[in-house]
C-alpha cells in the first residue's frame, strides 16, 4: 500500500474477506494490470475478491472511508481499458469473479437472476438447460461476464433481433459508491415508479456503481435456423441484400454481419484450420443467420429464395449454406476470430463506430479511401454488424510499417474516421464503450447541456469520485 495509505485499511480489508478475498502477491496481481488489447497496463495494491454482495458493500464503506478509489474489472475483455487501474499505484481493482451464482431462473417468467461475475457463455448454457435462450452473444462471451457486459451495454451479433444488454435487463442489484446496497432486482415487464435508476448503471462502465446481479430476459430457444455465407459485389449489394431478407420476414433474422475481404484472408492465412467454404476470393462477404422459433417456419427455402434472386440480380457473386451444426459453426467462426486474427497480422487501430443502417455502405467507402491517403498502404479491415448499423472500421498497419509507428497514428486514424461518422449522423462509440480509450472524444461529441448532466450525475452519486476514476467521463 502507497505511503499515503493506512497500513490497517488492507487489513481490515483482509480480515473482512479472508485469504481467498484479497490478492497482493505480484505473481497473483499481474493478469489484473493490463487490457485485452495491451494498451495500458496499471498497477495496484492488492486485488479484491468479494464472495458476495455483503462483503463487496463492507469493502467499499471501508475503501470509501479512506478515500481509495476502486476499479471493478469482470472479465477484462474491454476493448478500450475500462478495467484497468491507472499507473499511479493507488487505484484498487475489484474483482467480481467469485459472484458466480445464477441465484434464479424462471422459464414461465423467462427470467433468469445472475450475478455479475457468471461468465456469458455459462448464462447462456443455464438458460439453455431450462429450455429457454438467453441470446446476448459476442466474440469474449467464453471470458465476457455478466457483470461487464451490462456495465458497457454491449451489442453482439445478434442486436438486430433482440436489442443490445439494456434491452435484456429488467432489473438490477448494486452497490452504491457510499457501500449502500441497492435492490433493484425486479422481474416486471412493466414498472412505471418514477425514474429508471436501473438504466443509469447500465452502459456507466462502473463509475457510479458496481452492478452485483441482474435479472435477464430470456427468449423460446429456435427450433430451426438457417446460416449462409455470401460473397458480394460490393458495399451497396451487402445492405441490398439485408433488405431482401428484412423485406421477407423480419423476424427471422437473427445476425447479419458484414466483412471485408481483408479481414477473412487473415482468417483464412493466421487461424489454425481457418477455411473460408467458397471457391474464389472476394472483396465483400456477409453471414445472414435466421432462426425462428417456429418448428415449420420455412427458413432453408426463404434462405434459397433470397439467395436466388440476388444471384440473378448479380448482387451476391457465390454463397455457401451451412448443411449441419458444424458447418454453421464454422460459417460463424469466420467472422469471429476476426479480432484474434487482426492480432497475430500486427498492429491495428480499432474504431468501434456506428451510423444509421442506411450508411453503412457509405461509411465503410469513405473511411476506407480516407485512411488510405491519410497512410499509405494501411490495410482497412472493416467488419460487424452492419443489421444494426455498427461497423468496425479497423484499420491494419501496412505492411513492413514499425507497429509503433503506426499505433503512433491511433489519433490521426480515429479523428479521420470519427470525422466521416460524425458526417453521417453516427456515433463514435457504438457498443464497446468509452473507457479510458476515448475519454478526449466526450467534449466533442456529447459536450454542452448533454456531458453536463453527465458530470452532474457523476457528482451527486458518486462525490468523491472513487467508483473507476478516469473512465468515461473527461
Amino acid at each position: 500500500m502507497p505511503d499515503d495509505q493506512p497500513l490497517p485499511l488492507l487489513d481490515r480489508l483482509s480480515a473482512l474477506l479472508g485469504p481467498r478475498g484479497i490478492l497482493t502477491d505480484p505473481a497473483d496481481l499481474e493478469p489484473h494490470l493490463a487490457d485485452w488489447r495491451l494498451l495500458y497496463r496499471g498497477r495496484t495494491p492488492c486485488v479484491l475478491r468479494p464472495a458476495n454482495t455483503a462483503e463487496l458493500a463492507e469493502a467499499v464503506k471501508l475503501c470509501a472511508a479512506a478515500g481509495v478509489p476502486l476499479v471493478p474489472q469482470g472479465g477484462n475483455t474491454s476493448m478500450v481499458g475500462g478495467g484497468v487501474p491507472d499507473e499511479g499505484g493507488r487505484q484498487v481493482v475489484v474483482s467480481l469473479a467469485r459472484l458466480n451464482r445464477v441465484r434464479d431462473i424462471d422459464p414461465l417468467d423467462m427470467t433468469m437472476t445472475a450475478e455479475a461475475g457468471v461468465v456469458l457463455k455459462a448464462a447462456q448454457d443455464v438458460a439453455a438447460e431450462a429450455g429457454c435462450l438467453f441470446p446476448l452473444s459476442l466474440g469474449a462471451e467464453g471470458t465476457a461476464t455478466i457483470g461487464g457486459v451490462l456495465s458497457t451495454n454491449a451489442g453482439g451479433n445478434t442486436t438486430v433481433r433482440y436489442g443490445n444488454a439494456r434491452e435484456l435487463m429488467l432489473g438490477l442489484e448494486v452497490v452504491l459508491p457510499d457501500g449502500q446496497i441497492w435492490n433493484g432486482l425486479r422481474r416486471l415487464r412493466k414498472d412505471n415508479t418514477g425514474y429508471a435508476l436501473r438504466h443509469l448503471f447500465v452502459g456507466a462502465e462502473g463509475t457510479l456503481g458496481f452492478i452485483t446481479a441482474a435479472v435477464l430476459r430470456l427468449y423460446a430457444r429456435p427450433k430451426e435456423s438457417e446460416v449462409a455465407l455470401c460473397a458480394m459485389r460490393d458495399e451497396e449489394t451487402a445492405l441490398a441484400l439485408f433488405r431482401r431478407f428484412r423485406d421477407r420476414d423480419e423476424t427471422a433474422v437473427r445476425a447479419f454481419e458484414y466483412m471485408s475481404g481483408t479481414g477473412v484472408g487473415f482468417y483464412a492465412r493466421l487461424i489454425e484450420g481457418g477455411s473460408v467454404p467458397l471457391s474464389t476470393p472476394a472483396e465483400h462477404y456477409v453471414l445472414v443467420d435466421l432462426a425462428s422459433t417456429r418448428p415449420d417456419a420455412g427458413l432453408r427455402p426463404l434462405l434459397e429464395a433470397v439467395l436466388e434472386e440476388a444471384l440473378e440480380a448479380g448482387e451476391v457473386l457465390d454463397a455457401a449454406i451451412g448443411e449441419s451444426e458444424a458447418q454453421r459453426a464454422a460459417i460463424w467462426r469466420i467472422r469471429e476470430e476476426h479480432p484474434e486474427a487482426q492480432k497475430r497480422e500486427g498492429a491495428s487501430v480499432k474504431n468501434d463506430v456506428s451510423v444509421p443502417v442506411s450508411r453503412t455502405p457509405e461509411l465503410i467507402r469513405r473511411a476506407s479511401e480516407a485512411c488510405r491517403r491519410l497512410i499509405p498502404g494501411v490495410r482497412p479491415v472493416p467488419f460487424g454488424h452492419m443489421g444494426d448499423g455498427n461497423i468496425h472500421m479497423n484499420l491494419q498497419q501496412p505492411e513492413g510499417m514499425d507497429p509503433a509507428a503506426f499505433l503512433a497514428r491511433s489519433h490521426d486514424i480515429m479523428e479521420t474516421v470519427n470525422e466521416i461518422v460524425r458526417d453521417l449522423g453516427g456515433s463514435f462509440s457504438a457498443e464497446h464503450g468509452i473507457g479510458r480509450l476515448k475519454t478526449d472524444m466526450m467534449e466533442g461529441w456529447r459536450g454542452g447541456p448533454e456531458l453536463a448532466v453527465m458530470q452532474r450525475i457523476k457528482r451527486a452519486i458518486d462525490p468523491q469520485g472513487l467508483m473507476n476514476p478516469g473512465k468515461v467521463l473527461p
